[in-house]
């Protein structure tokens, strides 16, 4: 069975004028099934550039990505994909139970398994008392859990989540922690770009750091973070590190 990710050598590259931006430098990766990856490295690394391309959203100037073995530009990959983006937009004028229909019908679901679908999906992530709200009336972390619903209606056996626990309160965490082991439990694939290093390292059986589109390091929290560092603190070494030698003359 393919991999849900497989990256190699991807590169992308944005002109804007003369000048030439490398977003992307012969990135490779891979996401093993079944398994909770952090996506992690400082703003303007790559990450959600990455994210979108595994999305379809644009495409690389060199390289290639796969979803289950699937060219992400086919349509074949997004089917099997759950995304939440970092800012959820959403149709205010719709309520909570219409958005997920509307969503499920965009994926084939119909009928009694649309029905179904929808009911599963907002006791996921306990919104059944909003169904019938307006969207508009929701908070900053209700916002975020139908937008989780969103992204689960069509049960996907990949769920990519663009920072999923920013804004959200403590409690709200924990369950979105809950939520991502559960997926883990029943043998889905989660891979999340976040800054919440130590909701990275609560979750996570894996972690990614890139930085300046390059990958920097890769492999098990405690496998990186050693000698009682903190994922933050190797953080840190390593990013800080990569700068120095990038500047030394």
């Amino acid at each position: 069975m393919s991999a849900p990710i497989e990256v190699d050598s991807l590169t992308v590259e944005f002109t804007s004028g003369r000048d030439k931006l490398t977003a992307l430098k012969n990135l490779s990766f891979s996401v093993p099934q079944g398994s909770v990856v952090g996506f992690i490295g400082p703003n303007g690394a790559g990450k959600t550039t990455t994210i979108h391309i595994l999305l379809g959203f644009i495409e690389a100037t060199g390289g290639s990505a796969r979803i289950f073995g699937d060219d992400v530009r086919q349509q074949s990959a997004r089917q099997r994909i759950g995304y939440l983006p970092e800012h959820p937009q959403s149709y205010d004028f719709l309520k909570g139970a219409e958005l997920l229909a509307m969503s499920g019908r965009l994926f084939g679901l119909k009928g009694r398994e649309l029905k179904r679908r929808i009911g599963q999906t907002l006791e996921m992530v306990d919104l059944q008392a909003a169904a019938k709200r307006r969207i508009a009336t929701y908070s900053r972390g209700m916002m975020q859990r139908i937008g989780v619903a969103q992204a689960l209606i069509n049960d996907p056996e990949l769920l990519i989540l663009d920072e999923p626990t920013g804004g959200l309160d403590p409690l709200a965490r924990r369950a979105m922690r809950a939520l991502i082991a559960r997926q883990r439990e029943a043998g889905k694939t989660v891979f999340f770009s976040s800054h919440e290093l130590s909701e990275v390292e609560r979750v996570c059986d894996r972690v990614l750091l890139i930085n300046r589109g390059e990958l920097v390091a890769a492999g098990a929290v405690d496998e990186l973070a050693t000698d009682g560092q903190s994922l933050e603190q190797f953080f840190i070494e390593r990013i800080s590190g990569s700068a120095a030698q990038e500047v030394r003359p």
